[in-house]
């Protein structure tokens, strides 16, 4: 008979813990409220990521799914209505405040070093991973077996990029209402997350991490000085941040017609040289990633006419 495992209580919480906030976020009636759910909905979807072995995705859940996107529709929602004053947080506010912060840091310490790597993939990866030039069988299937599919992901980037700049929804931060603490917290947070995001970009050939990971780690850290006012696009930066958030995009194509003039396939790399393709497209993509996820909360890069 095998002795209980007390994790099972842990996974009975979480996988409650889960529906509820799906449903929280379905049936607020502030969108305030709705919004603040689904971020927490989403660290717990990134938690039992970890709890099924797969940390990359979970880390990515929990950098784009709460993190970006949660940061995405605030600033959708601030822009929709009227500011309002601020209330004072109460003793149940804080403690929840503080747990989510605690599970997104064990998370993030949980996939970085105390997971294993995961042994549940296809048999067919498994064969073929010495031939992959990486040994993060994630990072094999997104940019060498199936690179593809991750170039068409990126053109999907592209496109909402255009749609933002079709749309115009570009608008200034005010310098008061984001609290006296603001400007410290920018200062510590936004070197971190550039060496986080350089990181987990060095981590994603071998370790749980990789491009789009990196790239939403780094996106954080611009919308922080976007808040901030510390980095106002203007004219003046139009056409180096277009070339910076379409750059990952044009390597990653013209890899992809330069390794099929070299071997007849389509992103198949030459023998032997698939890490330093991987690595030179990853760190094109990840520049790219976090400067286009930035752009669609500033609502749009800036245009060459703009004062």
């Amino acid at each position: 008979m095998t002795g209980f495992d007390p994790l099972i209580v842990f996974d009975l919480v979480l996988a409650i813990g889960i529906v509820w906030m799906g449903w929280a976020s379905l049936a607020a009636r502030d969108a305030f409220g709705m919004v603040v759910a689904f971020m927490a909905f989403g660290i717990l979807v990134a938690l039992a990521w970890v709890r099924l072995g797969a940390p990359d995705v979970a880390l990515a859940e929990a950098a784009v799914g709460a993190g970006v996107t949660g940061a995405l529709l605030l600033r959708t929602v601030a822009g929709l209505r009227r500011p309002e004053p601020a209330e004072t947080a109460g003793p149940a506010l804080k403690a929840a405040a503080a747990a989510a912060s605690l599970t997104v840091a064990g998370i993030v310490a949980w996939a970085l070093l105390g997971t294993p790597e995961a042994g549940g993939y296809d048999a067919l990866v498994a064969e073929n991973l010495a031939e992959s030039g990486v040994s993060n069988p994630v990072t094999a299937v997104l940019l060498n077996f199936r690179a593809y599919d991750t170039l068409l992901e990126v053109v999907v980037l592209a496109a909402a990029l255009m749609a933002a700049a079709m749309v115009g929804a570009r608008q200034e931060y005010a310098h008061e209402g984001l609290g006296p603490l603001f400007a410290p917290f920018a200062r510590l947070i936004v070197p971190l997350a550039f060496v986080v995001a350089a990181h987990l970009l060095w981590l994603g050939s071998s370790r749980p991490g990789g491009v789009f990971q990196a790239g939403a780690v780094l996106a954080a850290g611009l919308i922080v000085l976007l808040l901030n006012r510390v980095w106002r696009p203007g004219a003046g930066q139009a056409a180096p941040l277009r070339w910076l958030a379409l750059g990952g995009l044009m390597i990653f194509a013209g890899a992809a017609c330069l390794s099929f003039a070299l071997t007849g396939g389509l992103l198949q790399y030459p023998a032997g040289a698939d890490l330093i393709w991987i690595v030179a497209i990853e760190s094109a993509l990840t520049v790219s990633i976090g400067v286009v996820l930035a752009a669609l909360f500033h609502g749009g890069l800036p245009k060459g006419g703009e004062g």
